[in-house]
């Protein structure tokens, strides 16, 4: 295995569908994959797949390492783009050392966990017996580690390939429960003389809501309802407001329809155009991209009734978002946070999602019980869902070993050894395997979760060496 075989099988990956909940043509590759090797392949009734390759002659003695990535994929593109990720091929181009999507996500996460583990199983390189295991839906509830049964897979040693920091080591995550909040809202007459507007925030960085949650990057949702709220002391009317997708991804661009007095328009789009500038300012290093902008359209909706278009508003920008508490223990890392995440009106009903995330769960729990305090504030009827364990830190762990003394030994130096505010599988694999001895790391990635996503070429070259020493050499 080498890295330029890793890379032509995630070439042949981008051109798969594979969006959480659509993994069956992903599925179907791997399965294919296996058929063509003379392999062994199951797949459960989830659509989880274990791929199976036997020791090499001499090797029958080392114990089994299982290998795991996850089949899909977070489908973002820009709102302007015309893309669809169910049926064209993911754009990419090689740009300055990174493999680049620019106008949607690149699927690195966990795509290219699934090209090494495959990279792996047809390599010729003398190893001890691996199972490769690919679960479904990791990014909307990891539905396929939840329903994972035993006797799935044999090994009692697992790396885990979806990190996305090369040289370090993962050894714990965060675990994580979504909170939903849903509002019916009555309709009222246009008034007479009003002229409608749109309002949009747009521009934002965004990325997961759990790894890029401390870098301070502009909610565009939030930014949205903090100037809606200000305005609330002048007369218009809130037609709809739109925001956001995934709960793991941190909310780049939103828009408000509104209907102002039309002698009052220009006044309206000054105003959106002194906050572009306020917004410009304030993120110019975490989002220097972020405006916002006021255009006349047309919208078909009657406006929300005065009152509950005031409490949404004021209720979304009570909300928490972001960073809640830091870790003690762990210099840098998040303990708690949560991620206002979307806010989409369907008819005469708002639903909002939001995601918390903390490695203790006491104050997972607590995170999210102040989540729908706000909520309650606001009338909106609240349900928790998806919760998905943490994974606490095992420093004598003797995969952990391994791994620093394979890393130390090609590259001469030690690699850090870290938790991640974010949510790994390995968390809900101890909860059902509790003799699980388990590690992650990867190569770099940045901007997962959103348009931008790009891989770097050079540290997948050293994840590839690295992960290959760890299993040729595994005893």
């Amino acid at each position: 295995m080498d890295s330029a075989s890793v890379l032509k099988i995630f070439k042949e990956i981008t051109c798969i569908p594979r969006e959480s909940g659509h993994e069956q043509k992903m599925t179907e590759y791997l399965q294919q994959f296996a058929a063509k090797h003379n392999l062994p392949c199951k797949t459960d009734k989830t659509g989880n797949v274990v791929i199976t390759k036997e020791a090499s002659k001499g090797k029958e003695n080392v114990p089994t390492l299982v290998l795991q990535a996850h089949q899909d994929m977070v489908c973002e593109k820009l709102a302007d783009f015309d893309f669809d990720f169910h049926t064209q091929p993911i754009p990419y181009e090689i740009e300055d050392g990174w493999m680049v999507a620019k106008h949607t996500t690149l699927g690195a996460d966990d795509g290219i966990g699934i090209a090494a583990c495959l990279a792996l199983l047809e390599s010729d390189k003398p190893m001890g017996k691996i199972e490769c295991l690919f679960t479904i839906s990791e990014e909307t509830g990891m539905d396929g580690a939840f329903a994972l049964e035993p006797g799935f897979f044999e090994g009692k040693t697992l790396i885990n390939l979806d990190s996305e920091d090369e040289g370090q080591m993962f050894v714990g995550c965060a675990g994580g429960i979504d909170t939903t909040a849903t509002i019916d809202l009555a309709r009222e007459p246009l008034r007479k003389d009003y002229k409608t507007l749109k309002i949009n925030v747009f521009g934002g960085q965004g990325g997961h809501s759990g790894d890029d949650i401390n870098k301070e990057r502009a909610n565009a949702l939030r930014e949205l309802v903090r100037f809606l709220f200000t305005e609330l002391q002048y007369d218009f009317q809130l037609l709809s407001i739109d925001g956001g997708n995934k709960p793991n991804a941190i909310c780049r661009e939103a828009q408000a329809v509104i209907a102002v007095p039309a002698d009052e328009a220009e006044e309206m789009e000054a105003d959106v155009k002194a906050f572009s500038d306020l917004l410009a300012a304030e993120f110019a290093a975490s989002d220097p991209g972020l405006r916002a902008s006021c255009t006349p359209c047309e919208c078909k909706e009657k406006p929300i009734a005065e009152g509950d278009a005031a409490n949404l508003i004021a209720t979304l920008l009570a909300c928490p978002h972001g960073i809640e508490k830091m870790s003690v223990d762990i210099p840098g890392l998040v303990e708690t946070s949560t991620n206002l995440a979307a806010a989409h009106i369907e008819g005469d009903k708002l639903t909002v999602i939001t995601s918390q995330r903390s490695s203790v769960v006491s104050e997972l729990h607590a995170m999210a019980e102040k989540v729908e305090a706000a909520f309650f504030l606001g009338s909106f009827d609240v349900e928790h869902h998806g919760e998905y364990p943490g994974w606490k830190p095992n420093l004598q762990s003797n995969i952990l070993k391994h791994v620093v003394a394979s890393y130390r030994k090609l590259f001469g130096q030690d690699p850090e050894v870290k938790a991640i505010h974010a949510g790994l599988e390995c968390g809900l694999f101890l909860e059902k395997f509790p003799d699980l001895d388990m590690i992650s790391f990867g190569p770099t990635l940045r901007g997962v979760h959103a348009p931008g996503e790009k891989l770097e070429l050079a540290s997948l070259d050293k994840f590839v060496a690295h992960l290959n020493d760890v299993v040729l050499n595994f005893e």
